[in-house]
């Protein structure tokens, strides 16, 4: 069972980052869009059960969690602390890297995108690995490859940078600068 270690704002005003002193996952980043999408995974469930919860991302000690714009952040976190202090922590060794490997397939089109023979995507996923998804982190949210057609890079915010302004704007702009800085000059990237 997770503890909470702290919870701390984001550059998203209706979402928040609970930080945890045990993982929930092993390396694998969970994202649902919907209470409906959530329906097999008992922590995002018992999350959009409480009610007023729009979105929900999680990965190793992290939880992203937004909210209606409608609703309170102090009538809402306790409510959400209960079933988060409930989850399971994720299992070490062996088992937990099947079930990483396993949990990836949440994702989408994530895993078509990383078996790609196009050598322009391994060196894409550096610059991200490298530039872009530690900071989004920071901020409660993730990035993911959904694909890489021909000169296009599909993007997917995950987290609180799914609905937060500055991702769609400056750091998608970001990104394309660097792509085509270090990559393919002839890269456009955009974000579904």
């Amino acid at each position: 069972m997770p503890k909470i270690d702290n919870i701390e704002e984001t550059p998203n005003p209706n979402a928040v980052k609970f930080l945890l002193k045990e993982p929930v996952t092993t390396g694998a980043a969970r994202s649902f869009l919907g209470a409906s999408l959530a329906k097999d995974d008992a922590l995002a469930k018992s999350l959009f059960e409480v009610g007023g919860v729009v979105s929900v991302f999680y990965m190793d000690r992290m939880i992203t969690v937004e909210k209606e714009e409608t609703e309170d952040w102090d009538d809402l976190l306790p409510k959400l602390a209960v079933p988060i202090r409930a989850a399971e922590a994720a299992q070490g060794g062996a088992a937990a890297a099947a079930a990483a490997g396993a949990e990836g397939g949440a994702l989408g089109g994530t895993l078509g995108a990383l078996m790609s023979d196009d050598p322009r995507l391994i060196r894409i996923n550096e610059i991200l690995d490298e530039k872009i998804r530690p900071a989004l982190a920071g901020d409660g949210g993730w990035l993911e490859i959904v694909s890489l057609k021909e000169n296009t890079l599909t993007i997917k915010y995950q987290g609180a940078c799914g609905s937060c302004p500055s991702s769609i704007s400056g750091t998608l702009m970001a990104i394309e600068g660097m792509v085509q800085q270090e990559v393919d000059p002839a890269l456009e990237v955009v974000a579904v």
